[in-house]
């Protein structure tokens, strides 16, 4: 997970489609890929991803792939967007450029309280970051504060309710699963949707033999096959999908979490030149659509 800078370590919190064990099931993925990739705009995108505002966060590039994850996602310049949870604004200074001209960017957060599981002290710094939020953004982006607002879930303006094209929810899952929210949370974003908007889900991904108490949330790695569900559960299935962000190397079976991998390096006494080569977590990356009514 990602949320402003200054905790957003605490709370830690080839393009290639994800290769079904059964063929059929492939082709059709991939033939809905092949569908849904009319509007995502390349030459934009590499605008936004070569920006001087980004010299610092161009390293993770390599691990996180925005411009394959945004293209599976096909997020369009013109696009009305929802980044939920946006931590540090890793993605934020890239989307939010990426739409300004054409579309709107807007951040939707989860309500304070709802991470007082890990202290009040917590909770009044996420409110502050909240506060902030828009005009940080602005002074770093070049864009009016207006134009960048965010919003919690339990607060969001009427006026969204049915205009958005995608919303992002990038390695936030799992603490959606553990404060018990995740359900609310997805009810609240659904709402602000066009009847063929989508959800876009970037998520540490567990083995799928990992134990049921590793995959609760409190290690930051969930199992594809929950994730997929929980999102039907609440009405979505499978748009696309992409194998993009997968790292083999990642094994997630970490006493202390995908925290142990870069770039929290978990504690100080752990061998952290082992994990740096492991590099960032594993991770699922699926696009879902809302499902026929």
């Amino acid at each position: 997970m990602r949320y402003f800078s200054n905790y957003a370590l605490a709370l830690g919190l080839s393009t290639a489609l994800f290769s079904y064990t059964n063929d059929q099931k492939t082709q059709q993925v991939s033939a809905k890929n092949a569908e849904i990739n009319a509007s995502f705009n390349a030459a934009a995108m590499d605008m936004a991803l070569s920006s001087d505002i980004r010299n610092d966060d161009k390293e993770r590039d390599i691990f996180r792939n925005p411009k394959e994850t945004l293209r599976i996602f096909d997020v369009s310049p013109e696009h009305n967007i929802i980044e939920y949870a946006p931590g540090g604004g890793w993605y934020t200074r890239i989307l939010a450029p990426y739409v300004t001209e054409k579309g709107q960017y807007t951040a939707v957060s989860f309500p304070p309280e709802a991470a007082i599981s890990i202290g009040a002290d917590f909770v009044e710094r996420i409110k502050k970051g909240y506060k902030n939020f828009s005009s940080d953004q602005s002074k770093t982006l070049g864009i009016e504060a207006d134009n960048l607002p965010l919003y919690t879930s339990d607060a969001i303006a009427e006026n969204l309710h049915g205009t958005v094209d995608r919303i992002l929810i990038i390695r936030m899952m799992h603490n959606l699963k553990r404060w018990g929210i995740d359900a609310q949370e997805i009810a609240a974003l659904k709402a602000t949707l066009k009847a063929d908007g989508m959800i876009g889900i970037v998520q540490h991904r567990a083995q799928d033999d990992a134990p049921e108490d590793y995959v609760d949330g409190n290690k930051g790695y969930l199992k594809r096959d929950d994730l997929i569900a929980f999102m039907d559960s609440q009405g979505f299935e499978i748009a696309a999908e992409t194998k993009i962000n997968e790292n083999p190397k990642d094994k997630g079976d970490y006493p202390d979490g995908v925290w142990t991998l870069p770039p929290s390096l978990g504690s100080n006494d752990i061998d952290k030149s082992k994990f740096e080569a492991i590099g960032e977590s594993n991770r699922m990356t699926i696009l879902f659509k809302q499902k026929a009514i």
